[in-house]
């Protein structure tokens, strides 16, 4: 048994992740369930994959499935398959700040609850690597440890809620028993070489706003601009070290935050576009309540800005990310997370030469 299970392809990190995966174990396979109305894309995906990488010809399987149902909703000659499963990805969840809570929990949590049911019955599971978020941390105030997760915090939105109560399950079945490794990313934007991404969410809801304002861009200051950090991170960190982390036999039963050790602060993240926009930025300071009700209860306002009023959250947030795991056992490996300034030139030069991506997550 070495094939691998991998469910949140044909994904944004999914479909860069797998031939990585693949490369590093020889003759195994990826069985990738993907829901019916994604059919299409994944096996466009993985014909765009073969085309790049011949020698993945035959070792991407995409079967129709569910995450949300008893045994991922596989058919049976497809469960068959599971039999030669040793490693489980589970990726798949609803990444989107303004999701509800009924969608949220039903794909993040109970998601995750048949994912761990399908990893407690397969008889050779060498490990779980589930990725989880840095903002398992809600409202906690202060720096967010990797071992940390119940520190008593309240969440910002369903999002957040979901995914805790989603890594909260998983951090059970670990004390279980379960071999498992969790990874938490940051705001995973674009690759910080291509600039390449799937949709425009997180800071690129601020590269919109700046755009649509004239020379001089008007800036609410919801709070400490000097102090406040955006925890970023390029989705070619999290995918290279998610693969250098997976096989070492230290990582087992750890977690891992992936974001960058020395985040932006709102400041230096919107004089940073504003520069490579060719605007002014003008601060006005406006409370954070004042400034989501404004956002969200005036009809159209959130379009035409090209911000959501779930996103101002996070341009207050007290809470920072300690990376003190992932920097320690990634040491030797040359994967390293870029410095904010070496790449954002490069995030705004694609979405302005992509305007055909959008903001919409993949459900």
């Amino acid at each position: 048994m070495s094939d691998i299970l991998v469910t949140g392809f044909p994904g944004f990190l999914a479909s860069a992740l797998l031939p990585r995966l693949l490369a590093r174990r020889d003759g195994a396979r990826a069985l990738c369930v993907v829901q019916a109305q994604h059919l299409t894309t994944a096996r466009h995906r993985v014909d765009e994959l073969v085309a790049s990488e011949p020698d993945l010809a035959g070792r991407v399987v995409v079967v129709e499935g569910d995450i949300t149902e008893p045994w991922l909703g596989l058919r049976a000659d497809d469960r068959a398959g599971l039999a030669d499963v040793s490693e489980v990805w589970h990726l798949a969840a609803v990444y989107d700040l303004t999701v509800g809570e009924q969608l949220a929990r039903r794909v993040n949590v109970e998601g995750t609850a048949r994912v761990l049911e399908v990893c407690a019955a397969l008889r050779g599971l060498s490990r779980l690597q589930y990725v989880s978020t840095c903002y398992v941390s809600g409202r906690y105030d202060g720096v967010f440890a990797e071992d940390s997760l119940d520190e008593g915090q309240s969440f910002l939105n369903h999002y957040e809620a979901t995914k805790f109560d989603a890594e909260m399950l998983v951090r059970k079945a670990m004390a279980g028993g379960l071999p498992a490794t969790i990874y938490r990313p940051g705001i995973v934007v674009g690759d910080s070489v291509s600039g390449a991404t799937q949709k425009y969410d997180g800071p690129y809801f601020l590269a919109s706003f700046l755009r649509r304002q004239g020379p001089i861009a008007v800036v609410p200051a919801v709070g400490d601009a000097d102090r406040v950090r955006i925890s970023l991170v390029p989705r070619d960190f999290v995918i290279r070290a998610m693969d250098e982390l997976s096989v070492l036999d230290c990582s087992l039963g750890r977690t891992y935050a992936l974001t960058d050790p020395h985040p932006p602060t709102v400041r230096t993240l919107v004089d940073t576009f504003a520069h490579h926009l060719g605007k002014r930025v003008v601060w006005v300071p406006l409370p954070l309540r004042l400034a989501r009700t404004l956002l969200g209860g005036i009809p159209g306002l959130e379009r035409l800005l090209g911000i959501p009023a779930e996103g101002l959250d996070y341009f207050a947030s007290s809470t920072t990310y300690s990376t003190t795991a992932t920097e320690r056992d990634l040491q030797g490996t040359g994967v390293r997370c870029p410095a904010f300034a070496d790449y954002a030139d490069t995030l705004l030069d694609f979405m302005a030469d992509h305007p055909e991506v959008g903001s919409a997550a993949m459900v």
